[in-house]
């Protein structure tokens, strides 16, 4: 049984791990990804299943041709550690995307989709990383853009954000 420093610790590393996971589908960031899950992983996103390090590919690649912003966020992490084992731990998080999309006609969308990330998290070689994860999904729906709803503000002042490794994030610029 992990102390409760240790306890605290690895429930840290697996928050970054859920953090770094966003900022790397939001960028683009294969190599990124790939740091959450280990190389044996599996991953479950309804529509897509296989090995976590080919999800990273396949979603660096497929999620541009669906969606030219995307934002991931999580929130309500819980994580259980294993009392048997100080290497397991299994943790959920609700998950929430929006994608800003254009169709055919050039009208913009906002898909928004809630559900949960439900890992099984393992540390190897001092790192905790995801080795099964599953995505529950909630609920979802998309709204149309038009004049009533586009933002108010001035947006030329602001640091755009890049799906790629020129985004602030990466320390470029700022």
């Amino acid at each position: 049984m992990l102390s409760p420093i240790d306890a605290l610790i690895a429930k840290d590393a697996i928050r970054d791990v859920l953090m770094r996971y966003s900022r790397g589908v939001d960028r683009g960031d294969a190599a990124l990804l790939k740091t959450c899950f280990h190389a044996d992983s599996t991953d479950d996103h309804g529509h897509w299943k296989g090995n976590g390090h080919a999800f990273a590919d396949f979603i660096v690649t497929s999620l541009p041709q669906r969606a030219h912003h995307t934002t991931h966020s999580v929130a309500n992490v819980l994580i259980e550690l294993d009392p048997e084992h100080d290497e397991l731990a299994r943790a959920e998080c609700y998950a929430i995307a929006y994608l800003r999309r254009s169709d055919a006609d050039g009208a913009e969308w906002l898909d928004l989709f809630a559900g949960r990330y439900v890992d099984r998290f393992e540390r190897r070689e001092g790192h905790w990383r995801i080795a099964d994860r599953v995505v529950v999904h909630d609920w979802s729906t998309s709204t149309r853009f038009d004049a009533a709803t586009s933002f108010p503000l001035p947006m030329a002042g602001f640091a755009q954000g890049r799906r790629d490794r020129s985004d602030p994030a990466y320390g470029s610029g700022h």
